[in-house]
């Protein structure tokens, strides 16, 4: 199996699909990736919400109106993979051409450093077009929780960052972070590389104001791609996870 591969339970099935949702904002350019818009164009904070490996699916896109309800901020939500899509049939990766097919997606498509600097294209063109912008935040699910891990490190343009159901781990960009940063978890990330992952973030002072989180009874992709949203549980704990990153960073991006 590749090495691109994020935590293996995203991986482990298809995305879930649900029924319409209507979205209540609207597409632009930003930084050259089509970008959905939602909440005002006149606030003075605005949060990137970056997609998983599935790309800016219907259950995120609901996402980034919930966020923007919540907080009253603009929030962006570009497609860093420009309409490049793996097929949902590519999962479970068990023969050697379906990894082949991932790894390459990972390579062409959804570098993560190549991801970091698509986010920072975004950020600047975004600050460009809306100027009442003064604060600037990022929220990434699965693959983007990778991306915001790598773009919250010393030097970061972000007042404050996180992630639900992160991908790849790694314990130096935990004590790399240096903004107040929310991680969430699925019980997914709840194994010995994640519960260390938590301690060092919450210990790590240059990240003072973060908050660690897990919910123990959801599966990875839980707010994602693979919300279920028909699901009662589900969709309760999906609606408390942007409800809890929508508090924080109402908080902090001011």
């Amino acid at each position: 199996m590749t090495d691109a591969v994020l935590n293996p339970a995203c991986c482990a099935k298809p995305a879930v699909v649900t029924g319409e949702y209507t979205p209540k904002g609207t597409y632009e350019d930003i930084g050259g990736f089509k970008t959905y818009i939602s909440g005002p164009s006149t606030s003075t904070a605005a949060l990137i919400l970056i997609h998983d490996i599935f790309g800016p699916v219907s259950q995120i896109i609901q996402g980034a109106d919930r966020l923007a309800a919540s907080t009253g901020q603009l929030i962006l939500t570009p497609d860093f993979f420009n309409g490049k899509r793996l097929a949902k049939d590519l999962f479970p990766m068990d023969t050697d051409e379906k990894q082949a097919t991932v790894g390459k997606f990972f390579a062409e498509v959804a570098g993560f450093e190549e991801g970091t600097k698509s986010l920072l294209a975004v950020r600047n063109a975004g600050s460009e077009k809306f100027s009442s912008v003064t604060a600037w935040g990022a929220f990434g699910l699965c693959w983007g929780g990778k991306v915001t891990a790598l773009a919250s490190a010393e030097g970061s343009l972000f007042k404050a960052a996180g992630t639900a159901h992160p991908g790849r781990l790694a314990i130096d960009e935990a004590h790399g972070i240096t903004i107040p940063y929310i991680c969430l978890f699925s019980k997914d990330e709840d194994t010995d590389l994640g519960r260390e992952y938590g301690k060092v973030l919450m210990s790590n002072p240059k990240a003072k104001g973060s908050v660690f989180e897990t919910y123990g009874t959801m599966h990875h992709g839980w707010m994602g791609a693979k919300a279920d949203l028909e699901n009662e549980e589900n969709a309760k704990e999906y609606v408390r996870g942007y409800e809890q990153a929508s508090e924080f960073f109402k908080a902090l991006l001011v």
